[in-house]
């Protein structure tokens, strides 16, 4: 089952993957100096309005950001494997980011979204997104406040019934968003792509790419 989960993971990467290549190529690509290039993901459709529950109970939304880059990121904290290693990466990342420039990495608000909102209840997320970043901000709401989000964020997911009703697992889109102040798309933060062996996703290059963009 845990097989089937993957694979559509790996199918859901790879199409929205062939999609941001497609923006990427039209836009004559991230190549040389942040100052000269332009933003992969310049003018695409992606993020909007939200309204959603963070951590600790209290909503929140899309409009708290303004001002402040977002890195944002769905998944579900029942994942066995995908999203734990692709938050540690990039929280990792954003560390090494602070940690070179602590003015611009804390215009950086770091954001997991669950597509898991019937057990992603607030007191589950606490404890979970606080094991990867002190200022990864948990947000979970409900089915029709989460579908709404990552529709606007271009994210699909479903459900893969495992062999109990609480013991499913969630098929869904692996891509990781940089957003600006405005909350426009900038860019695709590198994760392993679960279709290759490649390790796209190391926390150095994580970092290089925030470097890229944020001001």
């Amino acid at each position: 089952m845990m097989t089937t989960a993957i694979m559509g993971q790996k199918r859901l990467r790879s199409s929205l993957i062939l999609a941001a290549a497609a923006l990427l190529a039209a836009c004559g690509g991230p190549g040389g100096e942040a100052k000269d290039a332009r933003p992969p993901l310049e003018g695409a459709r992606i993020g909007g309005p939200f309204t959603l529950v963070d951590q600790n109970g209290r909503t929140v939304t899309d409009a708290d950001f303004a001002g402040n880059y977002r890195l944002v990121y769905f998944g579900y904290s029942f994942c066995p494997d995908i999203c734990p290693v692709d938050l540690q990466k990039l929280m990792r990342g954003l560390a090494q980011f602070e940690k070179a420039d602590a003015e611009r990495g804390a215009r950086v608000q770091p954001i997991f979204i669950s597509i898991d909102p019937a057990r992603d209840t607030p007191e589950a997320l606490k404890p979970f997104v606080e094991r990867y970043h002190p200022r990864l901000l948990g947000l979970t709401g409900t089915p029709a406040q989460v579908a709404a989000a990552a529709k606007a964020y271009v994210v699909t997911y479903h459900k893969v019934d495992g062999s109990a009703p609480d013991r499913y697992l969630m098929a869904h889109s692996q891509l990781a968003f940089l957003m600006d102040p405005d909350g426009k798309p900038l860019a695709l933060l590198p994760l392993d792509d679960p279709t290759t062996d490649a390790d796209e996703g190391r926390p150095e290059l994580v970092a290089a790419e925030l470097a890229k963009w944020v001001k």
